[in-house]
């Protein structure tokens, strides 16, 4: 299977940009997607006629703002949205679809916001979202994709001294957010494979950044660590364009 995670920026926006065909063109089987930016019946709207695919979507009560959803060739065994902490389930941050040998998680998480806001938020974030994975591969092996909004060492973005607690995604305490998921037994299976590589998955549509490489790797595959062995071919698909995120995967052989 060919695990994969994209944030798309607006579902509604990159539909008209070629989604379809890239889709196609890449071939996932499980696709999680984020900031989808769009409720579930507009998702379903965008996303009409994708052929082989079973949809599912998470929104936020915020209508045009964030949103997670999953096209799957696969017909999971249970679907569910969610951490099952309702202060932090108000954005459609999370999805999970369950498979025989292993829970497939999307996830966005908070952006800690110009002045860092939002680190506060990001933090409970962090705890509680940890627990929830913990508490999941207790069961089965985890594979969570998404959008995780931190470049966790000085080869995951372009200019870390500039950046480095000043910057949401850099701070020491969303690194810290990183090493205890890492800690705890996730692993990020492109840094594994590629301990020294820079590739990044994010780029500002401001001054060029794409074009001049100025970006963040921002977006990950974390795999149970006992479940490594059935994963293989992680990628960043930093060729692909349509959002100001890029795709990144892997392949799972049960």
């Amino acid at each position: 299977m060919k695990l994969m995670s994209w944030n798309v920026n607006g579902i509604r926006a990159i539909v008209k940009k070629g989604f379809p065909d890239l889709v196609q063109e890449l071939g996932p089987d499980v696709l999680g997607l984020q900031e989808t930016k769009a409720q579930d019946d507009q998702v379903r709207e965008a996303l009409f006629g994708m052929e082989g695919y079973e949809l599912h979507s998470s929104s936020a009560i915020k209508k045009g703002y964030s949103g997670t959803a999953v096209l799957s060739k696969h017909a999971p065994l249970s679907v569910a949205a969610g951490i099952g902490v309702a202060d932090l389930d108000q954005e459609g941050r999370v999805l999970r679809l369950e498979f025989p040998s292993f829970h497939f998680v999307t996830v966005y998480t908070p952006n800690s916001s110009s002045g860092l806001k939002r680190l506060p938020f990001r933090k409970e974030w962090d705890m509680a979202f940890l627990a929830y994975l913990n508490e999941l591969d207790q069961d089965k092996p985890v594979v969570c994709c998404g959008d995780l909004n931190v470049a966790h060492s000085p080869l995951d973005l372009a200019r870390p001294k500039a950046n480095y607690n000043k910057t949401p995604g850099y701070t020491q305490d969303e690194i810290d957010g990183m090493t205890k998921l890492q800690e705890a037994g996730f692993v990020d299976s492109w840094r594994q494979a590629h301990p020294e590589e820079v590739k990044y998955s994010w780029w500002s549509y401001r001054g060029g950044a794409r074009e001049k490489n100025v970006g963040w790797r921002l977006d990950y595959m974390l795999v149970s660590e006992r479940a490594l062995q059935h994963t293989s071919h992680a990628a960043i698909h930093n060729e692909v364009h349509g959002s100001d995120h890029c795709p990144v995967s892997l392949d799972w052989r049960s």
